[in-house]
């Protein structure tokens, strides 16, 4: 008979409570994870110290494109994250801190986007009606 977990409840049959993860991350799928986040590594700062990308908006863009892409490696390989761990549990519980930290985020950047442009003293806008009294 089996014994029961710390929480009570005996484990299913054929099921083994060695502390081990669901998902246990092989040597090919680590290796793989690496070499991904290598190459999303290094092409950023290829196209930086290169001057590959002139127009600056369009770089900052694609740098941007390729760390979210890097995130989703690391997520995959290394946390190994997907909807089949937890019974997808993992995978809302991540979903919902990425939404809260989306939005804390971006209101932080708002508030002091609009206290930068309304409460600085020496803005150009101030300076040019300065001038013209």
């Amino acid at each position: 008979m089996s014994q029961p977990s710390a929480s009570g409840h005996a484990p299913p049959q054929g099921h083994h409570d060695d502390g081990m993860h669901e998902h246990q991350g092989s040597l090919r799928g680590y290796l793989t994870g690496f070499a991904l986040a290598a190459i999303l590594t290094v092409i950023p700062f290829w196209l930086v110290m290169g001057h590959v990308i002139e127009n600056t908006q369009v770089a900052i863009f694609v740098i941007l494109a390729l760390a979210v892409i890097q995130i989703f490696v690391h997520i995959v390989y290394f946390l190994h994250l997907d909807t089949r761990s937890e019974s997808g549990w993992n995978m809302m519980a991540f979903i919902f801190t990425a939404v809260l930290v989306i939005i804390v985020l971006g209101a932080s950047i708002w508030v002091m986007y609009n206290e930068n442009a309304n409460m600085m003293p020496m803005s150009p806008r101030y300076q040019q009606h300065g001038q013209a009294q």
